[in-house]
């Protein structure tokens, strides 16, 4: 259902904070079927998510906000990610939004407060809390809003090209396989390191 609507909105909560690949605790999807904005929370402790791979090599595009973490997991889990990627946070950079979050790209854009809450909870406890669900579909349930009233907004100031290219690159260069040689490149602050 979800490969046959066109584009979908995308987003995973994992861990990180001890592991060298990411710790894949959730994921997240939207798609439109009519009208009506659907919305679907898949385990990934319970069900294998390999299969996703389907999709992502389908012709949908892929939506997110702040993409980078969610393209790396899907590299690692799936073995490959999206053919076409809009990132929400990427596109408003054009717009003059810099690295503006979900929540207010959505106000802006939508007028819409999305609810807070469960940010920083453990995402591999089950079950899973009400307030939890909730959260993790407020992330996915307005982003296909969002992504149209960007690429208005884009095509407005004649951008929409420039975003889609930085999508494109992006995607890309999220598909190279990581290099564990060079993963301390990422460390913040490396260049304060001393020694071996």
């Amino acid at each position: 259902r979800v490969g046959a609507a066109g584009r979908y909105g995308f987003d995973t909560e994992f861990h990180r904070e001890k592991t060298y690949w990411p710790q894949l605790a959730l994921l997240q999807f939207s798609w439109r079927e009519g009208a009506d904005t659907r919305a679907a929370l898949v385990d990934p402790l319970a069900v294998p998510v390999g299969p996703l791979a389907g999709l992502l090599g389908g012709p949908a595009t892929l939506v997110a906000h702040a993409a980078d973490q969610d393209l790396e997991i899907l590299q690692h889990e799936c073995g490959t990610g999206p053919g076409t990627l809009f990132d929400t946070q990427i596109a408003a950079g054009f717009a003059g939004h810099g690295s503006a979050s979900l929540a207010t790209l959505t106000r802006v854009y939508l007028g819409y407060d999305l609810p807070k809450g469960d940010r920083l909870t453990d995402w591999s406890a089950r079950p899973l809390q009400e307030s939890q669900r909730r959260y993790a579909v407020a992330d996915v349930a307005h982003l296909l809003d969002l992504e149209e009233a960007i690429r208005e907004d884009l095509d407005r100031r004649g951008r929409l090209a420039w975003a889609e290219q930085e999508c494109e690159l992006l995607r890309l260069r999220a598909a190279r396989p990581a290099e564990p040689d060079r993963a301390w490149w990422r460390l913040r602050d490396a260049r304060q390191l001393r020694g071996p």
